[in-house]
Order: C-alpha cells, then structure tokens, then sequence
C-alpha cells in the first residue's frame, strides 16, 4: 500500500498532512496505540529534517507498507542554491551551521553538503556511514547513485573508541532508537530520504 503523496516545504507546509498521512496509514495497517505512535514520532522527525534545512526546499513525502513493513519516503524536487545557502550561514554570527548535531543534524547537513557540493564532487566531503557499491569514492559525483546508511554509522560509531560525543547522540535520538536503517540516497539531482520500520 502506498499513501497519498504530501507535497512539503522547509516553511512548514504539508507538515500537519503528513502527520494525518501518517495516522491513517497506521489505521489501515491495525497498528497498536504504541506503533501507531512510532510511526507519528518518525514523520515528525523526517518533518523536523525538512523545517531544519539552511534554505528552501520542497519535496514529496509519503509511506508504503506491505505486511507491517514500512518505508517513509521524502524525495527532493527543489533546493536551495549555493548563494543563497552561503548568504544565511554568512548571516549567522559563527558563520557555520552551528545545529548540525545530533542524528538529524548530521543527515540535515549531509543533505545540504551532497545537494551543493563546492566543485561538483563529493570527494570533498565523506562522512561515516556512505557505501560506496565498489566505487572508488575519488571518482564520485552527482551522476552516480550514493547512499548514506544509518546502520553503517552506527556501526562505524561503535568500532570507534573515541567517538563518545557520536555515541551519546545515538543513544538520545529518536530516529536511532525507532527506527530500523535510515537512507540518504542520491542519484544526479534527486535525493531520497527514506527510513525503515518493521512492526511485528
């Protein structure tokens, strides 16, 4: 089953819909008071990443579901460009996007890095968590599908003794205790947010 799909943006728009999306969904797949409620608290989240992006930007959110497996969607259609996401961070006083933190940070910021890259590549930027498909990561650009994995961070994370900021980030978030893998994928000039949930 596939939901309808919500058209949102970072000024809030399409927010209240996909939450509604999200709560009919939940009744169409007799989900429990509990589930019902995880499955609320991981579109806000990916509401929340929408509203924290530096700039504009729009795109399509919905949900499939197939035998309690759920996968909630958001794909890009516009973003901001480089000007205009220089000019905010220039207007802040560090000059830095100062909120990257957190899971939702990360991948808020990550979004940003990948949609915008300084000279086209994303050899300039490799955080924890990309699989590469066998690719040499110095040969990537945007005409190449790349995704960045929740669960190889994690994974990442916990082989690095010296990562305890990153650790406690994992143990706070929300998306790291809901939710089953969480994806950014990017192919040319699209990219998809998507993150997985089974309830048994």
């Amino acid at each position: 089953m596939k939901s309808d799909v919500i058209h949102v943006n970072s000024n809030g728009e399409g927010s209240q819909e996909a939450l509604a999306q999200a709560e009919a969904t939940a009744v169409f797949a007799s989900l429990t008071p509990k589930q019902t409620l995880h499955l609320r608290l991981l579109t806000e989240e990916m509401m929340s990443l929408v509203h924290a992006v530096t700039g504009e930007i729009e795109g399509d959110f919905w949900i499939e579901e197939e035998k309690k497996k759920f996968r909630l969607n958001l794909r890009t259609l516009t973003v901001m460009n480089s000007k205009m996401r220089k000019e905010l961070l220039d207007s802040s006083t560090s000059g830095k996007n100062t909120a990257a933190k957190g899971i939702l940070g990360k991948i808020r910021d990550l979004l940003e890095r990948c949609l915008e890259p300084a000279d086209g590549t994303l050899s300039n930027y490799y955080p924890s968590g990309w699989i590469y498909a066998g690719t040499d990561p110095s040969s990537i650009s945007m005409a190449t599908a790349d995704v960045w994995s929740f669960n190889q961070y994690r994974e990442d994370v916990t082989k690095n003794s010296e990562a305890l900021e990153e650790w406690d980030e994992l143990e706070k978030s929300i998306l790291a205790n809901i939710a089953d893998e969480v994806t950014v994928d990017i192919k040319n000039d699209v990219v998809t947010v998507t993150i997985y949930k089974t309830f048994k």
